[in-house]
């Protein structure tokens, strides 16, 4: 959606490491935002977005126009039914089916082979990995890491509405995640108790407003309440630090 940082340069790296061709599309998608949400005041910077692919050697940008995507009288969405309802679902109602109709929209339109998405909005990830199977898609997702600041912080455009202050709170989520895969690494697998630590840590800074932390099964995304040997999670947060909502997770094999 635009205002790039590392985090999406990472996966134009990845693209042009792997492909042959390279697209790049930016598109600030109407409707994954609810009417409370920050649409309007979402950061954009085209030129220094169009700065930035041309130095990284990107071979095509696709920038439409919300009108060019959502004619007159649009009616047609597509909506994954169980993944989209819960945790970020449950948060915002509205936000994946807007996610998979703009994502199914912008792969008929540039055909790739290959789809490169970051773990950081990983159920998002999740989801459209659900709909390019369901829809049978010839489309193969790559997901690539998160990339984070030195001091923790998940790489996010809406990082730049954090207040001095907040900023220096804001890597309070990725610190109560170190401490869960700590006492996992330990031994602890119940994740009621791993999840307590993770909120007591949170709540340990006044300018935080946690919404989740839960911890679900990589493949299914199913909530878990023990750990189980030889399987894959994601431990997952969102939290409002100040007026800010981030979001952040991190993946755990089980030994």
């Amino acid at each position: 959606m635009g205002f790039l940082h590392e985090g999406h340069l990472s996966l134009v790296r990845k693209s042009k490491e792997l492909c042959d061709v390279t697209i790049v599309s930016i598109f600030v998608n109407p409707t994954q935002f609810a009417p409370t949400e920050d649409l309007e005041k979402y950061p954009a910077d085209i030129k220094g977005d169009i700065k930035l692919l041309i130095d990284e050697g990107v071979d095509y940008l696709f920038i439409p126009e919300t009108k060019q995507i959502y004619t007159k009288n649009f009616q047609t969405f597509i909506n994954v039914e169980e993944l989209s309802k819960i945790l970020e679902g449950q948060f915002r109602p509205t936000h994946f089916r807007g996610v998979t109709t703009i994502v199914n929209i912008l792969f008929n339109c540039t055909n790739p082979d290959y789809a490169f998405f970051g773990q950081k909005d990983i159920q998002q990830v999740i989801v459209i990995k659900r709909m390019v199977k369901d829809l049978k898609l010839r489309i193969r997702l790559v997901i690539c890491p998160i990339v984070r600041e030195p001091d923790g912080l998940a790489l996010s455009s809406r990082n730049i509405y954090l207040s001095e202050n907040e900023r220096k709170d804001a890597p309070i989520l990725h610190q109560s995640i170190i401490s869960a895969k700590k006492m996992i690494n330990a031994g602890e697998k119940r994740t009621a108790i791993i999840i307590a630590e993770m909120n007591s840590i949170i709540n340990s800074v006044s300018t935080s407003n946690l919404d989740y932390i839960n911890i679900v099964e990589a493949e299914s995304f199913e909530i878990v309440n023990e750990l189980k040997p030889g399987n894959e999670y994601y431990i997952l947060i969102a939290c409002k630090i100040g007026s800010t909502r981030l979001i952040d997770n991190e993946s755990i094999k089980i030994n």
